[in-house]
């Protein structure tokens, strides 16, 4: 990925304090064209920069409350299996790949104990998953951010 220099880190500053803005108000509060704007938009784009323009919203709305993160342990040599199978159950709104003695992390979100049980044991039933353990979220204390990240980048040389 090429590195960003101060008009990107700038653009993506904005975008972080409102992801909603449009090209026309990032053009202006940059002073920059709005060409400007959207060519360096697509090149973001197109150097993976920009993770997801998935809108996130609250899984309570749409009536699954509990939250739980789901240490999972696997026979290495068949995880891009596994990871394919774990991508179909729906509950898993997101995985991570680790080091260490947990090879993935999942963090699902369901109906009630119950359903997480349910879901826990379809995780179980993937052949060369060896082992889970499931540990409730109480609650979000500090969400996803960028925006320190992008500070701490625009002060450094």
């Amino acid at each position: 990925m090429p590195g960003l220099d101060r008009i990107d880190l700038e653009l993506l500053a904005a975008l972080a304090d409102d992801p909603r803005i449009t090209i026309v108000a990032l053009a202006e509060s940059l002073g920059l064209s709005r060409n400007t704007i959207q060519a360096r938009m697509t090149r973001l784009e197109q150097t993976g920069v920009f993770l997801s323009y998935e809108r996130s919203f609250s899984t309570d709305v749409i009536g699954f409350p509990l939250q739980a993160f789901v240490s999972i342990g696997v026979r290495q040599t068949e995880l891009p299996r596994i990871i394919s199978e774990l991508a179909r159950i729906p509950e898993i709104v997101q995985a991570h790949g680790l080091s260490g003695s947990v090879d993935l992390l999942a963090r699902v979100a369901c109906r009630d104990a119950r359903h997480l049980f349910d879901t826990d044991a379809r995780i179980l039933s993937i052949e060369g998953v060896e082992r889970t353990e499931t540990s409730l979220a109480m609650g979000e204390v500090i969400p996803f951010r960028v925006a320190g990240l992008i500070g701490l980048a625009r002060r450094e040389p």
